[in-house]
């Protein structure tokens, strides 16, 4: 069966006045329908540009220099990256749809909940306002509001933070899309209403059976959620494997390091560990691997060509030219 959507040798820069900043660099995936990819990597790695160059919400001076983003909801395959804006209007919010962090951002405060509601419905199903609103209160009661019907006339200053995002979360949902973004939808929830917002999400990916690219820096919630990881780094990917083999035997240096800085009650560990160094400049990058500089297994040619993006176990790939065998001592060369 093929994917709902191929991202093959994507590559979005920003041509800024001290440099060409290249924020994602030749990233290629595959994304079945009823799958969860999680996406993970440092702030500036480049997993949140990755996705708005799938919704084609790049700007100038952002621009897609290369790469193919094919879709294949709607029987044939189509090329994101060359569809004009009417096309675009047609397949953003019906066919892909994306939940951002910030719920005060995606909400209109001068709107109440219902009339933002029913302006996705009416636009992208062409019904009319009565029908939109029945289908408007059925969303809002599927997402866990309360009183649904007399939450329809509220205004968001009305509601809580969690509350907020379970409405955007509707609104990405009325028009059952074949594509769900979600870009770090909980970093702005404190942590209770974090576990139930992430439950929420489950509960109905698995109910629509939508294709979902998930993105955060948070490992916990993508081992809660993901069926594959990707793992980003410097604008490129650093691994990408079945969740339970990226948490378990992962491969890649930097994967290896980031798993060992944070908290687990799956294995033993006496101390958490930090990745030393800083994340690498983006100006201008050249093509090497852009771990190397903190990488513990480099060797010398790491400093001088890009490692290929190799599938060494079967869906388990790797951008490494000394990989961490399983069960193997990282410091190791």
């Amino acid at each position: 069966m093929d994917p709902i959507l191929s991202v093959r040798n994507l590559s979005t820069w920003f041509y800024l006045e001290e440099g060409v900043l290249k924020a994602v660099n030749d990233v290629s995936f595959d994304l079945s329908q009823n799958e969860v990819l999680g996406i993970v990597g440092e702030t500036g790695s480049g997993k949140s540009i990755t996705v708005r160059s799938i919704m084609r919400l790049i700007h100038h001076p952002g621009k897609i220099v290369n790469g193919q983003i094919i879709y294949r909801g709607r029987g044939k395959e189509e090329d994101i990256v060359k569809m004009d804006e009417d096309e675009l209007t047609e397949i953003r919010g019906k066919e892909i749809s994306m939940i951002f962090q910030d719920p005060l951002t995606s909400l209109n405060p001068l709107y109440t909940i219902g009339d933002q509601l029913m302006e996705t419905i009416m636009q992208h199903q062409h019904v009319d306002r009565a029908t939109a609103w029945k289908l408007a209160v059925e969303m809002l009661e599927k997402v866990q509001i309360p009183e649904p019907e007399k939450r329809m006339n509220s205004y968001p200053f009305e509601f809580s933070g969690g509350m907020k995002q379970r409405v955007v979360i509707a609104i990405a949902l009325s028009c059952n899309p074949k594509i769900l973004i979600a870009d770090e939808p909980t970093t702005a929830l404190d942590v209770t209403i974090q576990a139930q917002i992430l439950e929420l999400m489950k509960d109905l990916q698995k109910e629509l059976k939508t294709g979902t690219i998930f993105i955060t820096h948070d490992l916990g919630v993508i081992s809660a959620m993901a069926d594959r990881v990707m793992v980003m780094y410097g604008g490129r990917q650093m691994e990408l494997a079945p969740a339970e083999d990226l948490f378990h035997k992962p491969m890649h240096p930097y994967t290896n390091m980031l798993l060992k800085s944070i908290p687990r009650v799956d294995i033993k560990q006496d101390k958490l560990e930090s990745i030393p160094g800083q994340p690498p400049r983006m100006i201008d990058v050249p093509d090497v691997c852009p771990f190397a500089p903190r990488c513990p297994r480099r060797l010398d040619k790491c400093a001088k060509e890009l490692p290929p993006f190799a599938e060494l176990e079967p869906g388990h790939f790797v951008r490494c030219f000394n990989p961490v065998e399983v069960g193997g001592d990282i410091n190791a060369k």
